[in-house]
């Protein structure tokens, strides 16, 4: 057989940053196929093995597999676990602050620039909106299903398992449009994991032995998401769309959608198949291949493996007899909230406008709605004590950005007063709109957004490879072929006329009211249900004299007036290292000040040669947790404060330079980053007006208001609530939540004031400098601190000190409590066991041991405890440093099992770890030694998370800037015999260093009381008072 013919290539057509070193290829096969190569330079920077030479690792691999499975191909089989973790938005700040001083195996940390990972990924041109009405939830199983095997490579769990041996992993999103699958993979093994990848197009099984077991992978995943908020509200809008509409069903799916279509009859896997034949063909996907190999090289391997799949014609989406608007007018929707809040979402239906990505109108529309600067919409209604934050914009989903409709939507979080006054907030936004008509579309504005844009898009910072396939292979699907790359960026055409036809859809007649909200009448005798999620809400008519003001409104209120010009745009792009010479090898920061107030780290940038900075800066005051009111009062100040400066943080954010301010303990930190020409000029403003800052009782009682609501919705999530209680016990000083609360309830105005005056008298502030700043810049930024706050330097024995329990030898210690959320039905498992404390250099081989034993047993822990025995969406296993105490926890969350049982198959899969290990040659260790040294080594993609990582080793005060390649030169000299030691020390329980920590979580349906016993019984003890615990505990010395 000849040579398969191309129909086209071409090398230059993607527009491109001039920055970006990248080189695109666009590839037509003739069986329809659309697909763009990326050559990576970066990936080997070290130079490329020529083919020539010497055969790739991937290619020799394979051979031998097939020499090995020739004519065998029915052995047996193993599961895949597909790891589709589609994070669900959580904009809960109280929740993380818990996370503080845990971190996880995944930060990554300084590497050498060498080592970068290639990535591919897949979009397929259909999505949920292909569900037939009595299988909802139908393509979604179908993504899970093509990950169970295929012809060439029967094995369930073989995808998985070379991807995880080589360093690499997945992910899948079905969205109502399209499907998109991706990877990542260490770079020598991209052919292999093309090979198999490219087989979920070709030849996938559908095994109907695995279907039973991933629909209860898909209802897991269901059952994750059902007392989120957001998803509850974005099923109520499909339920309560026209009947008969795309958008008219339930696109997650879930056992009982897909199981009762099983049992009236319909063969599911029957229509699994009809679905792939009619939707998964080479005329609907759009490919993206990212290596480090020459774009011939690339190509040939797109086009041996690619152009089996079945061809098929170019469809486009035709959608124009589907009726808008698809929502009724003149209603408003009240959904009980899971959580204690009130937000308002205002949302109208546009006509799609992917065709209008030149022009964006739906962004200059929603910057002016969602403006938070003075004159804005939110600026008002905060001073009417009324809502404490907004946010306008075409969602991202499916459902708000198809072909069928654009939906922009208005969300406001709403005070108690906020409810009360509703109508008059939706008033306040009409208002507005009336402004906006009057004024006319300010040519100005968009060319400022204009600006912004074209700067992003000349400095991108570089996203990880499979995130950045993933986004490629989507602007395929909206942009033409030069705009796949900057098509997210362009406002190339100013067209006002759109812009005013738009605004004309921003009517009263053509919007749609949701309120979720905590105060619901329980008792109400019309509330309906929502039959997936089980949600009730109302359906009620808006008055019309409502509807009849808003449709023109009698006056437009002074404070509203349209946004100033943005005075942090920068300027100036020029690069400090420009004239200086580039060091030969890696370089750390550096300690340029050190005194009794101030110690600041520098260092410039060599590596991504773009004008911008990070700075960040954590801020130690005085008695800021010496006790529990204290620590309230610390919050309390730091929220007011950010409600202070948020107008000058948001102009700065809209600029790309960003600002966040937290707090832990008694340490407030700052960081701010983005362009460098502004950060100077937007420092001294935060600093000066922390400085003088004085809050009033309007404010304070608004966001006092909204922490207790915080306080009140914290734990709702059962993954939340078991990290905090593990913490709760690890840590020396942690105050409980609730008594957070009611200590907070107790505060006024006049007790803060004089504590804020003390609590800045004095303070240490330590700080990083990192980026397109040279060393005199950076000394002034420094010099703001100590030029305007005058405070005294806080001595050594006033700054806080977490100290973390040191857990008795043989431990076994249990913490079990119910979900705070009595409607939640998942349950969570977490068992830690505690290691030893970090000794500098001393313990870098113990945690580099503890690393490697992650990764021989992570991808093993997810397939037998996922997808074999299916026991929930939710797992994790990996190592967890508590300031600097080691330890390694597994994590499962279950709405089928109660905490008992789960941590039994946990236990039993640890016993099991043994014989892994015995199972493993030489070969398959040093294969997966190799694959963690190169994801240490692996470069970061961007300044900001090249500075995180310094900024790490500064809080932890380890300083081991290149930590990370310390790490992997230790893991060249680890043997199996010392993964081996490791378990057999820290993980069996015959050892006396075996220490273990249990926390659950017990779902709704669990009995507590009979749960509990069974662990009993196990000689587990339970920890029933923390703090008696604590008294009774030795602690390790404090470190950070």
């Amino acid at each position: 057989m000849g040579p398969i013919r191309l129909s086209a290539s071409y090398d230059d057509v993607v527009i491109k940053s001039p920055n970006d070193r990248r080189s695109y290829r666009i590839l037509h096969l003739p069986n329809g196929l659309f697909a763009l190569l990326v050559h990576d330079p970066e990936i080997y920077s070290d130079g490329y093995p020529p083919q020539s030479e010497s055969k790739r690792a991937g290619e020799e691999e394979d051979e031998v597999m097939e020499e090995a499975s020739s004519g065998d191909e029915d052995e047996e089989e193993e599961d895949f676990d597909e790891d589709e973790d589609e994070e669900e938005e959580d904009d809960d700040e109280e929740e993380e602050e818990h996370e503080g001083g845990d971190s996880g195996v995944n930060k990554k940390k300084n590497k050498d620039q060498t080592v970068k990972k290639a990535a591919a990924a897949m979009c397929v041109g259909t999505g949920s909106f292909c569900d037939p009405p009595y299988a909802q939830g139908l393509a979604h199983f179908l993504e899970h299903m093509l990950f169970m095997g295929s012809s060439e490579f029967p094995d369930e769990n073989e995808y998985d398992s070379y991807l995880s041996k080589h360093g690499g992993s997945s992910n899948a999103v079905t969205e109502t449009e399209y499907t998109c699958y991706f990877f990542e993979v260490n770079r020598d093994f991209l052919n292999g994991a093309l090979k198999r990848f490219s087989q979920f197009f070709v030849s996938p099984l559908i095994k109907a032995e695995a279907m039973e077991r991933e629909v209860m992978a898909v209802d897991s995943e269901f059952n994750h998401y059902l007392q989120n908020d957001n998803c509850r509200l974005q099923q109520v809008q499909s339920h309560t769309s026209t009947p008969g509409h795309l958008l008219n069903r339930f696109c997650w799916g879930n056992k009982k959608s897909l199981s009762d279509a099983e049992g009236s009859g319909i063969n599911i896997r029957e229509e699994l198949l009809r679905i792939y034949r009619d939707n998964y063909h080479a005329g609907i996907m759009k490919l993206v291949v990212i290596g480090g190999e020459p774009l011939d090289t690339l190509e040939d391997w797109v086009v041996e493996l690619f152009s089996k799949i079945k061809e098929g014609p170019q469809v486009h989406n035709n959608v124009e007899n589907c009726p808008i608007p698809f929502w009724k007018s003149g209603k408003l929707y009240r959904l009980e909230a899971v959580k204690d809040l009130h937000t308002l979402h205002l949302s109208w239906t546009l006509p799609c406008l992917k065709k209008e990505y030149l022009k964006k109108p739906e962004d200059y529309i929603s910057h002016l709605i969602g403006h938070e600067g003075k004159g804005s919409i939110l600026y008002l209604l905060k001073e009417k004590g009324w809502a404490t934050f907004l946010s306008a914009g075409v969602g991202q989903e499916g459902t708000h950005r198809s072909y069928l409709a654009y939906v922009l939507t208005t969300s406001i979080h709403l005070t108690d007063e906020g409810l009360e006054k509703m109508y008059e907030v939706i008033g306040i936004v009409y208002q507005y709109i009336k402004l906006l008509n009057q004024s006319k579309p300010q040519e100005w504005i968009f060319r400022e957004l204009q600006n912004i844009e074209n700067m992003e898009f000349r400095f991108a910072e570089e996203q990880s490879q499979d995130e950045y396939a993933f986004s490629l292979a989507e602007n395929i699907l909206l942009y033409e072929d030069k705009h796949i790359v900057c098509g997210e960026y362009l406002h190339e055409e100013w067209d006002p006329a759109l812009v005013e036809y738009i605004m004309t859809l921003l009517s009263p007649d053509n919007m749609r009211i949701d309120l979720v909200t905590k105060s619901f009448d329980k008792n109400s005798q019309v509330f309906q249900l929502e039959p997936w999620f089980g949600s009730r809400y109302t359906e009620e008519d808006v008055p019309s004299s409502f509807l009849q003001t808003w449709r023109d409104p009698p006056s437009i209120d002074t404070l509203l007036h349209l946004p100033l010009k943005n005075e942090f745009i920068p300027c100036n792009f020029a690069l400090q290292n420009a004239d200086m010479s580039k060091p030969q090898s890696h370089v750390n920061p550096v300690c340029i000040i050190d005194q009794p107030s101030l110690k600041f780290w520098y260092k410039m940038d060599f590596t991504f040669n773009m004008p911008r900075a990070c700075t960040y800066f954590l801020i130690s005051v005085k008695d800021g947790y010496t006790t529990l009111k204290n620590a309230v009062l610390t919050e309390l100040f730091v929220n007011l404060l950010k409600d202070e400066l948020n107008d000058i943080i948001y102009q700065a954010s809209v600029a790309k330079l960003e600002t966040f301010i937290t707090i832990g303990g008694d340490k407030l930190e700052l960081k701010i980053y983005g362009y460098n020409d502004k950060i100077p000029v937007l420092l001294s403003k935060i600093v000066s007006m922390s400085h003088n800052f004085s809050p009033k009782i309007d404010r304070f009682k608004v966001i006092k208001e909204n922490m207790e609501r915080s306080y009140r919705n914290a734990n709702i999530k059962p993954g939340n609530h078991s990290t905090y209680l593990r913490l709760q016990v690890l840590r020396e000083r942690f105050y409980d939540t609730d008594d957070k609360l009611a200590t907070l309830t107790r505060l006024s105005l006049s007790d803060l004031l004089p504590f804020i005056a003390n609590l800045l008298s004095q303070m240490y502030v330590e700080g990083l400098c990192y980026g397109n700043l040279s060393e005199k810049e950076a000394v002034k930024l420094s010099e703001i601190f100590t030029s305007t706050l005058n405070a005294k330097p806080l001595p050594d024995e006033l700054k806080h000190r977490d100290r973390v329990v040191c857990l008795p030898l043989g431990a076994m210690l249990l913490r079990s409590v119910p979900v705070k959320n009595d409607l939640e039905v998942n349950s969570v498992v977490e068992l830690y066991y505690q290691l030893e404390q970090e000794r500098g250099r001393e313990t870098i081989k113990l945690k580099s041991t503890l690393d490697l034993l992650t990764a021989l047993i992570d991808e093993p822990y997810f397939d037998r405890l996922r997808t074999k025995e299916q026991l929930g969406y939710t797992l994790d296993c990996g190592p967890r440093t508590t300031y600097r105490v080691m330890g390694m926890l597994f994590y499962v969350q279950s709405s089928k099992f109660g905490p008992s049982f789960l941590q039994s198959r946990i236990e039993n899969f640890i016993e099991g770890v043994t014989e892994i290990l015995d199972g493993l040659d030489v070969e398959s260790f040093n294969q997966r030694k190799d694959a963690l040294i190169a994801d240490k080594l692996e470069k970061e993609p961007s300044l900001t998370s090249e500075a995180d990582v310094y900024w790490y080793q500064i809080v932890d005060k380890r300083y081991l800037f290149d930590m990370q390649k310390i790490e992997a030169e230790e893991l060249r000299t680890i043997e199996k015999k010392d993964v081996v030691d490791l378990y057999n020390t820290y993980f069996r329980p015959q050892s006396p260093k075996c220490k273990r920590f249990a926390v659950h979580i017990q779902g709704c349906s669990v009995d507590s009381a009979d749960d509990l016993a069974k662990m009993q019984e196990k000689s587990w003890k339970t920890i029933e008072n923390v703090e008696l615990f604590k008294q009774s505990s030795e602690f390790y010395s404090s470190l950070c």
